[in-house]
C-alpha cells in the first residue's frame, strides 16, 4: 500500500492531463486525459508500451515539459503556473532525476559529477564537501571519489547517478528506467538502493520501467499506461 499520511497533500496530483506535439501538419496526443495521485513517501511505477507515454508524464511531473492541457500539482504548486526561473528553482530544490544513461561527465572524476548540482545552486564549497562526502557514503562509493566515469563498472555509475541526485537531499526522486542499462543483479542491488533512501529519507519515488517483474517487486502501486491514456492504476500487495 502506498505509505502516505492521510494528514497532508498528495506529492503530486496530476489532473485531466494532456500532451501534444505537433508532427507535420498534424498533432500527436501522447496524453490524453491523466488523473493521478502520488502519495508522499509512495513508491510508484509506471508501466506500459514503448510510446504509451510514461516518459512523457515523469518529464512533465519533473518540470521539464510543459502540458498542453490540464494540471500537475507538486507539493501544492502548479507547475504549469511556475516561472521558468521557479521550475529551475523547483527542479534543484525539490526534484531529483535518474536516467537510464547514467549522464556522468567524462571529464570529471565522480567526486566532482555528484558536486555539480551544488554549484548549480550555489552551495559554499565547505558545504558542498560535507553533503558529497554524504552522498558518496550512501551509496557505498567512498573510495571511488576520485575515480572517473569510465574508470567504474556500470552499477557503480549508476549509483553515482543516484548519489548526484540525492546530493541536494530532493523529496521527490523521478526514475527514468534506471536499470535499462544494468545486468539482472546489479539492477535488484540499484532498486534494493532506492528503496532504502526512500524508507530513510521519506522521499517519493515515481519510476518509469518496462521491466514488470521489477515494478511488482518495489511499488506499492502500478499505473499502467496505453496510448496516452491510464489504462489501469493497481495497489500491490
Amino acid at each position: 500500500m502506498p505509505e502516505e499520511n492521510p494528514n497532508h497533500a498528495p506529492a503530486l496530483s496530476v489532473t485531466g492531463l494532456c500532451r501534444e506535439y505537433a508532427r507535420g501538419a498534424s498533432r500527436v496526443r501522447a496524453l490524453d486525459g491523466v488523473t493521478l495521485a502520488v502519495g508522499r513517501g509512495e513508491f510508484l511505477a509506471l508501466v506500459g508500451a514503448s510510446g504509451s507515454g510514461k516518459s512523457t508524464l515523469l518529464n512533465l511531473m519533473a518540470g521539464l515539459d510543459r502540458p498542453t492541457a490540464g494540471s500537475i500539482v507538486a507539493e501544492g504548486r502548479d507547475l504549469a503556473a511556475l516561472s521558468s526561473d521557479e521550475l529551475a528553482h523547483y527542479r534543484n530544490a525539490v526534484v531529483g532525476m535518474v536516467f537510464q544513461a547514467f549522464n556522468l561527465l567524462p571529464r570529471m572524476t565522480l567526486e566532482e559529477n555528484v558536486e555539480l548540482p551544488l554549484r548549480l545552486a550555489g552551495c559554499e564549497p565547505a558545504r558542498r564537501a560535507e553533503l558529497v562526502r554524504a552522498a558518496l557514503a550512501r551509496v557505498g562509493l567512498e573510495s571511488r571519489a576520485a575515480h572517473r566515469p569510465g574508470e567504474l563498472s556500470g552499477g557503480e555509475q549508476q549509483r553515482g547517478a543516484i548519489a548526484r541526485a540525492l546530493v541536494l537531499r530532493p523529496r521527490i526522486l523521478l526514475a527514468d528506467e534506471p536499470t535499462g542499462n544494468l545486468d539482472s543483479r546489479t539492477a535488484l542491488e540499484i532498486l534494493d538502493l532506492m528503496n532504502e533512501l526512500r524508507r530513510d529519507s521519506g522521499a517519493t519515488i515515481v519510476m518509469v520501467t518496462h521491466e514488470q517483474h521489477l515494478a511488482e517487486r518495489y511499488a506499492g502501486r502500478i499505473a499502467r499506461l496505453r496510448d496516452g491514456r491510464l489504462e489501469s492504476l493497481d495497489v500491490r500487495a
